[in-house]
């Protein structure tokens, strides 16, 4: 599963959603039978993952979304659950990590592979509206776009 958070009205906020799209035209037909592509919203991957179970067919999932961690506007880090914060508070924005806390427990719970895609963000309009992202997060979504299909291509040759 692909999990795009956040929300494409708030510039660059609306980088996952960027990301999905173009995965969705890049796929093939075989890709998309094993695929899942999920746009979560700002405030829905809570719910998304509260559909896991021990019957789930997930086995991976990629969560993308902006970070901020100080690096360059655009610059994409690579995240695995174990360096993934562990907030004490329950605020609902994955921009805060408290969403780290419900992705490492399904991931636990149901043997389930977590990476995280994140790309620094320069501008979040919120509660302004910006339809579009700035030029650097833009530039950012070809690379998060590969670093995905890589991933998907190299779990696909290894099953």
């Amino acid at each position: 599963m692909v999990l795009a958070c956040g929300n494409i009205l708030f510039a660059d906020d609306g980088f996952s959603v960027h990301v999905l799209e173009k995965l969705q035209d890049l796929l093939t037909e075989e890709e998309r039978e094993f695929v899942s592509l999920v746009d979560a919203g700002a405030g829905a991957p809570q719910q998304v993952l509260s559909l896991m179970d021990e019957n789930s067919e997930t086995k991976k999932i990629i969560v993308v979304d902006i970070i901020d961690y100080g690096l360059n506007p655009g610059e994409i880090k690579i995240l695995e659950k174990e360096y993934l914060p562990d907030p004490e508070h329950t605020k609902l924005d994955i921009h805060d990590w408290p969403l780290s806390r419900a992705l490492r427990e399904v991931c636990d719970k149901y043997d389930i592979e977590l990476k995280v895609v994140g790309c620094q963000a320069k501008y979040v309009s919120e509660p302004d509206v910006v339809l579009e992202l700035t030029e650097e997060v833009a530039g950012a979504v070809d690379d998060a776009v590969n670093w995905i299909l890589n991933e998907i291509r190299n779990n696909k040759n290894k099953n």
